[in-house]
């Protein structure tokens, strides 16, 4: 149901299926958070309600890694840790069109428009826009796609979405932003593949990197990353 990737007694990190939802809304369909609640009771034999804070969540369409908290201690300062952007997150995405640079600092003002659940990018601040900020660096091309690899510099709403489409790099599969159709399953190509933070509770570092879906283009693009490891390696 659920794939873990890393568990000690205070978080517990899941790569998170492209179409799950991390916490319940109107549609009613099961959140990713009972299904990691279920795990944990089964898991430990728990009895009684399962705590499990959000820390943070992604889109529906999305796939990667997302961090959940198992006591109400690493709750609260994961969340302050987030808020102190002391969490560094990395995201791959699989684009149209080449963009311009191989690295580029990317500066919008975004307006969400709340009815459509839709953002809006400006390149100059206007009143009642939000700066974002991100990098991108090209990591590899293929004959029709782009991957991408993202550092969010901010946390507004659909902002590597609708910021990669303003560049003229629509994600794969996003009709919302740009691309020509979407993807059989629904989801799209943005998967948020590594967080770095310092834990918690005990103060080591860490780092999680989530594998992305197995699919044509990712498994061509894990592929031909493969073998630049190896080129570097040799």
């Amino acid at each position: 149901m659920i794939e873990v990737i890393y568990e000690d007694n205070h978080l517990i990190v899941v790569n998170k299926k492209s179409g799950d939802i991390v916490q319940g809304d109107k549609t009613g369909d099961v959140p990713l958070s009972d299904k990691v609640k279920a795990y944990i009771k089964e898991k430990y034999n728990k009895p009684g309600e399962v705590f499990l804070g959000v820390v943070h969540r992604i889109d529906r369409p999305v796939s990667g890694v997302v961090i959940f908290a198992r006591t109400s201690k690493a709750l609260a300062r994961m969340n302050a840790m987030f808020q102190s952007k002391e969490i560094q997150k990395t995201y791959w995405a699989v684009v149209k069109n080449k963009p311009m640079h191989t690295q580029e600092l990317v500066v919008r003002y975004l307006t969400k428009n709340e009815k459509q659940n839709k953002s809006y990018c400006s390149k100059v601040a206007k009143e009642g826009t939000l700066k974002s900020e991100l990098t991108y660096t090209l990591l590899a091309s293929s004959d029709n796609y782009h991957l991408l690899e993202i550092n969010p510099h901010t946390g507004r709403h659909h902002q590597i979405r609708t910021m990669l489409a303003d560049i003229g790099c629509p994600i794969k599969g996003d009709l919302k932003y740009g691309f020509n159709r979407s993807n059989p399953d629904g989801s799209i190509h943005l998967h948020a593949r590594a967080v770095k933070f310092e834990h918690p509770v005990t103060k080591e570092p860490v780092f999680i990197t989530a594998n992305p879906p197995k699919d044509a283009v990712w498994d061509y693009f894990d592929n031909v990353l493969a073998r630049l490891r190896d080129g570097l390696m040799c």
